[in-house]
């Protein structure tokens, strides 16, 4: 009986042997949560800004050519009217004496087709010429007069073309790069200085596609842009929106915004600043710990705690700004709703979750993982 036995003792081990384990039951993660209440606030927005100058002009030659000399480095404050660079016109001189020749010959020529004429005049009172040979000289000395003008056009526009071989400032300013050096050739029109204009200053700063029209309907708002220059701690000075892109950046998707700061004291071209843009007064908006938010392919996103089953759902939101700790959310949660606000980063769509209970508390939860309100966190 034995023999018979065994067998069945070892048929019944390979059978546990090579049945599949049973899986584990995740455990029930313990969130951190705040339910949902309407509230109204105004919201703020920081941009990181550059201060540039109003107006920036790039210069250079109006003819093409060699340059020779360049009188100015970057950062070197200039005047109107001032040199700042100069090419090789020995062509460009050669040019204007060949037309100041030019003229002279025409010249020349006109006076002699004049004095013919009046002497052909004469003749005709005497009756020594016909009336038609007078209607010829005539012809002629209106011939000489054309071509004394166009030498004199011609010999004016080349001696421009050689003053053009000198560059000069056109406004009082600051060299903010220089684009060409001495033994460069560059043609007419090519950048080789760029000149920051004396006078009001202008923050610059990129703005999401999304946030573009608010930014545009608080143009005309009175004290809606505030300005923080790096090194002025507390300082705040107000600025006015000047200029908003047409077209956004095509790398970054940003519209490049242009605010005027006008002429304030001791800011310098190129300094760090911080744009606060205060938004209008919202009301029915939630306010959310930062800790809450999740990103979900490049939106806003929270975890919503449905009540009934205890598991979490994405949901995205529309955020409207920051104030201090808390993110401004306009849409996508409901008041009431239960949102987690920490470990957003570990919960899986559908995920079991128990409401965390604070340290001491007695935490009188039933088998689905709710407790009593008074125990919430509400973080």
């Amino acid at each position: 009986m034995n023999c018979r036995i065994l067998p069945a003792f070892a048929l019944l081990a390979l059978l546990v042997a090579c049945s599949k384990p049973v899986p584990k039951a995740e455990p029930v993660r313990a969130v951190k949560t705040v339910r949902v209440q309407p509230q109204s606030a105004q919201a703020t927005q920081e941009f990181a800004a550059e201060v540039r100058a109003k107006t920036e002009s790039r210069l250079g030659f109006r003819v093409g050519g060699k340059i020779t000399r360049r009188d100015v480095d970057v950062g070197s404050a200039v005047a109107a009217g001032q040199v700042l660079a100069q090419l090789d016109s020995k062509d460009l001189q050669l040019g204007q004496d060949a037309a100041a020749a030019g003229f002279v010959a025409a010249r020349v020529n006109l006076e002699q087709a004049q004095a013919d004429y009046r002497r052909f005049k004469d003749l005709l009172e005497q009756g020594f010429i016909s009336a038609a040979e007078l209607e010829r000289r005539e012809s002629v000395v209106k011939s000489a007069q054309a071509q004394f003008d166009q030498a004199k056009a011609q010999a004016s526009a080349q001696g421009n073309q050689t003053g053009y071989a000198t560059l000069v400032a056109d406004a009082s300013g600051v060299i903010t790069g220089i684009d060409a050096e001495p033994g460069m050739v560059v043609a007419a029109g090519a950048t080789v200085l760029r000149l920051a204009h004396n006078g009001p200053r202008d923050v610059v700063f990129s703005v999401p596609e999304d946030q573009v029209a608010a930014i545009k309907a608080l143009g005309a708002t009175r004290g809606a842009f505030k300005i923080r220059l790096w090194g002025q701690t507390g300082l705040a000075h107000a600025a006015t929106l000047r200029e908003i892109a047409a077209a956004a950046d095509p790398v970054t998707r940003t519209f490049l915004v242009k605010a005027d700061i006008g002429s304030i004291r001791g800011v310098r071209l190129g300094q760090t600043a911080t744009v606060v843009v205060e938004l209008p007064r919202v009301a029915g908006i939630t306010k959310l710990p930062l800790s809450a938010l999740r990103e979900e392919q490049g939106k806003a996103a929270v975890w919503v705690v449905d009540e009934p089953t205890m598991t979490v759902a994405l949901r995205p939101v529309q955020v409207l700004g920051t104030q201090g700790n808390e993110v401004v959310i306009g849409a996508g949660v409901s008041p009431q709703q239960i949102v987690v606000t920490a470990g957003v980063h570990v919960l899986e769509p559908g995920q079991k979750v128990k409401l965390f209970a604070q340290p001491g508390a007695v935490a009188a939860a039933d088998a689905s993982g709710r407790v009593a309100p008074a125990q919430r966190g509400t973080n």
